[in-house]
């Protein structure tokens, strides 16, 4: 009986160990019938690129003058309007002059009295402080009436376009300004640039300026402020660029982009096929194909877009192959079939 069931034990134990073999021999067959995920490859290269930096900014008006009376006066009559064109000295506020012609009044009685006192004093009718006291006065009233004057009659100090007019005809003009004038040509825009690119930015360097109104088109600016110091929370400093503006078609409050070139560098560049962006983070990677067969997934800082390749600035070297096709069945390491 014993040796029968130990006969019986031994069947089955080599049954099992059969088993278990036929099942090691299937999975390393399947293995071996599975297909590689087939790939494209492409090798990178490397070329001067030059390097350049976009900058967004608001048009602005060279220069701002806010027009209004330092007297409290009545407003007569304003003689422009919103996007009126004047000239630099042209009359564009008309304030009451009653209060002049009043102190003018006065000054032509002062004068009459001064003539008296200074005929009595040069015969010694007069005193010396009767006449310091009456030319004082005199004086005090002639350059009130100078300020008065142009308190009241107000001219552009500027060529420009008015761009705000806060009260009517018949208004006390008060606090805000009665008109606003922006000159047209030049215009400006302030950017901030990096610290790193401090040493690189000078006073008259060329800018390329789009604004988004006109697309592409491109009108050259020129840097005419550097500012002296960094902004220690953004480590940036600002640019102010100049644009002539001539012909009047960029106009104060447009959006534009001010592109600065600071030279060329060798950089790898790599087919756009290459790059993968990783959804949700914005993270871009690249597939290496390594000497044994396999791929290594490298995340790349991508520069700028050349056409149909991409600048790369770390993550791939110059030479190395990348996957240009049969990306979506990789993973870091996984071993490739390679396809013309």
């Amino acid at each position: 009986m014993r040796k029968l069931v130990q006969m019986g034990a031994f069947l089955m134990a080599l049954c099992c160990l059969s088993a278990c073999s036929g099942n090691k021999d299937s999975k390393e067959q399947q293995q071996a019938t599975e297909e590689k995920p087939k790939v494209k490859i492409a090798m990178s290269s490397e070329r001067e690129v030059e390097q350049i930096e976009e900058y967004t900014a608001t048009v602005e008006s060279d220069v701002k003058n806010n027009i209004s009376s330092n007297a409290a006066l009545r407003i007569k009559n304003i003689l422009v309007d919103v996007g009126d064109v004047v000239r630099r000295g042209q009359l564009l506020v008309q304030m009451d002059e009653s209060s002049l012609q009043q102190l003018k009044l006065q000054i032509e009685n002062q004068k009459v009295e001064f003539n008296r006192t200074d005929q009595l004093y040069k015969v010694g009718g007069a005193s010396k402080a009767e006449w310091d006291n009456a030319k004082m006065q005199l004086d005090i009233n002639e350059t009130a009436y100078r300020n008065m004057r142009e308190n009241t009659r107000l001219t552009s100090p500027v060529n420009g376009v008015v761009t705000a007019r806060n009260y009517d005809n018949g208004d006390m003009a008060g606090a805000n300004p009665i008109l606003t004038i922006e000159t047209l040509a030049p215009v400006k825009m302030l950017i901030h640039v990096s610290e790193t690119y401090y040493p690189q930015v000078k006073k008259g360097m060329s800018v390329a300026v789009r604004v988004d109104t006109y697309g592409e088109e491109e009108f050259t600016g020129k840097v005419s402020i550097v500012y002296p110091t960094i902004d220690p929370n953004t480590h940036t400093f600002p640019v102010e660029i100049t644009l002539s503006n001539q012909d009047n078609r960029v106009r104060p409050g447009m959006f534009a982009r001010a592109t600065l070139t600071f030279g060329v560098e060798k950089h790898t560049i790599v087919p756009d096929q290459s790059v993968v962006k990783q959804m949700g983070a914005g993270d871009h990677y690249v597939y290496v194909y390594e000497k044994n067969g396999t791929v290594s997934r490298k995340k790349v800082e991508i520069g700028r877009r050349l056409g149909t390749e991409y600048e790369i600035l770390s993550g791939v070297e110059t030479g190395q192959q990348v996957v240009i096709a049969g990306q979506n069945k990789l993973a870091d390491g996984a071993a490739v079939e390679l396809v013309k």
